[in-house]
């Protein structure tokens, strides 16, 4: 061994030492408390707290069509610092955004006061389309900057500094379709009017504060943005669009102030459609003072507008005097063209005298005497109990924002009098809504059950379908009655060759005209014409609710609203796949195995 080898052991030897030195220290470290607390302050870095905002649910028609959505669209705005010409960022938002660029120019003129870089808000709600056209717009200037020389003292043309920054808004891709039902949502992002304000609260969901793991690797997957219930209606979107459409056209053609349709279900409760005039395109909420111009044009007449219906409503008397037993279908009545009670004298529509009638001859003509007769024979008690268990006065329970409660003066009310009887029995001196009224007329089409409407057929939350159950809320008259009276009423359609008729179907329904009252007493050249019906009459799958205001084309229900419902019902049985009576009938003799 050479003399000096054993220094190399040495130095050796005295190097793994110390590298044995530095990790044992390194693992008593890794077990210190001190250690434990330099790593619980390491992971405090890598994680930052952050409130995640919910997304807002969405809503669809029965068949998955959305009505409701949300998409991306862009603030815009200036970080002062890296703006190098604010001539060019005004000029390029007044080209495509339309801002005024005077205006835009002292935005960022102030904004860039001072050494402190700032961020300023110039627009909001910006499309991204229109921001696809600014960053086409930005390498245009930077190639006009790149080649055409500048004057002294001029800066280059130049959209440095201008930034987007996405977040979402509520979107109607159908624009009106639906408006009146649905509602809107304001910029602060609340709900008003319709589905958007009742359901506000579950559309909406809940923030949620979590905390955010800068290390990619490391993000959970539960940190994402919540996300509100989704709503799936009962609404058909191919029948909405088309009632609305005949809507639109009969309210224009007769020269009225507006138009309700409501088509439903009458053993589910179901609403198919619900249109009402006017219209807000939900999308331009802020039209809403213009469109709607004070407070008591109501959003949507078909649940927030009670009015006297008129003769419509003698369709529910008939019902209750036959269920009661008071009279028959074949019950006789002399009409000499006026009826006393409680004081004054009923005249009918006319002012004519019909003669004998039986009760489905009183209803085809719509005999205010007769019915009031009928009302009369029925009794203050049981006339009143009837109403009471049909829901008229009360809210049906749909679960739309806004419903009115409609109006029946009741025995013992200071306002009471005994004429009020007979003025009730058709339909005046009493107030409803459309919704009230097809709710209550659904009963003769479903075996005299009645069911509470409702335009939201399933909620989608947190992954699961919670489906709303038909919910039968009364029975204020019997099957047998229900039936006796659609097929009178069936009777007087087609004995009067109505135009509300179908061919190839048969339909019942009853015409309503009604004067409207003033402080001055009622009118008579201004009125509301109304129709109810449904059908087919050996299987109701509709019902359909009619209410025209203030025609000018003529006062009456029969010319006005009836045309109406025969369009609605030409379109539903094609929509709803409906075949014709004799169709149905044979498949149904067929499948029996009877001839």
């Amino acid at each position: 061994m050479r003399p000096s080898s054993w220094r190399y052991s040495l130095l050796g030897l005295f190097f793994g030492v110390f590298g044995l030195a530095i990790v044992g220290q390194i693992g008593r470290m890794q077990f210190t408390p001190m250690a434990e607390a330099l790593r619980a302050q390491a992971e405090q870095y890598q994680e930052y707290q952050s409130t995640l905002e919910p997304t807002r649910g969405q809503i669809y028609d029965r068949w998955g069509h959305t009505l409701a959505g949300n998409i991306t669209v862009y603030q815009v705005g200036v970080e002062t610092h890296r703006v190098k010409n604010a001539n060019t960022i005004a000029s390029a938002l007044h080209a495509i955004l339309g801002l005024d660029p005077v205006d835009t120019l002292e935005k960022i003129t102030q904004a860039s006061a001072g050494d402190t870089p700032r961020y300023v808000v110039l627009t909001d709600y910006v499309s991204a389309e229109q921001v696809e056209q600014l960053e086409t717009y930005r390498e245009q200037t930077k190639l006009a900057g790149n080649t055409a020389p500048s004057a002294k003292g001029v800066p280059p043309p130049s959209l440095d500094g201008l930034v987007y920054q996405p977040h979402l808004m509520r979107y109607y891709p159908e624009d009106n379709l639906a408006s009146n039902l649905l509602g809107f949502v304001s910029v602060e992002g609340r709900g008003y009017f319709g589905l958007e304000e009742k359901f506000n609260d579950l559309l909406a969901g809940n923030a949620k504060e979590v905390w955010i793991a800068q290390n990619p690797y490391k993000v959970d997957a539960d940190d994402i943005s919540p996300v509100g219930a989704s709503l799936i209606l009962t609404i058909n979107r191919e029948i909405q669009d088309a009632v609305e459409d005949i809507l639109r056209t009969s309210v224009e053609a007769n020269g009225a102030a507006s138009g309700t349709i409501v088509v439903m279900d009458p053993k589910t409760g179901e609403i198919l459609a619900m249109a009402s005039t006017p219209q807000l395109n939900p999308n331009e909420y802020w039209r809403y003072a213009d469109i709607f111009r004070d407070s008591s044009t109501p959003f949507n007449r078909a649940i927030s507008q009670a009015y006297e219906p008129g003769s419509v409503f003698k369709v529910l008397t008939m019902a209750s005097a036959i269920d009661a037993g008071a009279v028959t279908p074949k019950t006789e009545f002399i009409d000499q063209g006026a009826f006393e009670i409680g004081g004054i004298t009923i005249r009918n529509w006319d002012g004519g005298a019909w003669g004998p009638q039986n009760m489905t001859g009183c209803m085809q003509h719509s005999l205010n005497v007769c019915l009031a007769w009928v009302a009369s024979q029925l009794g203050v008690r049981q006339f009143y109990n009837y109403m009471d268990a049909f829901g008229i006065g009360r809210r049906t329970g749909i679960d739309l924002a806004g419903e009115a409660t409609g109006h029946l003066k009741h025995p013992g009310d200071s306002n009471w009098y005994d004429a009020d009887l007979g003025t009730n029995s058709f339909g005046q001196g009493v107030s409803v809504t459309p919704v009230q009224m097809v709710t209550a007329v659904a009963a003769l089409a479903n075996q005299g059950k009645m069911v509470t409407p409702h335009v939201v057929k399933a909620i989608v939350d947190k992954g699961y379908q919670y489906d709303i159950p038909t919910q039968v809320t009364n029975q204020p008259i019997s099957a047998e009655t229900a039936a006796t009276v659609t097929e009178m009423l069936a009777q007087s359609l087609e004995e009067e060759s109505s135009v509300a008729l179908v061919e190839g179907y048969r339909l019942a329904g009853k015409t309503g005209t009604a004067e409207i009252p003033t402080p001055y007493g009622y009118t008579s050249d201004v009125t509301n014409a109304s129709f109810v019906g449904w059908g087919p009459v050996d299987d109701p799958q509709f019902v359909v609710y009619i209410w025209i205001e203030k025609p000018t084309a003529s006062i009456w229900g029969s010319v006005v609203a009836a045309p109406v419902f025969r369009q609605v019902v030409e379109r539903l049985v094609v929509l709803m796949d409906i075949p014709p009576d004799a169709v149905r009938q044979s498949l149904h003799t067929s499948l029996n195995g009877k001839p």
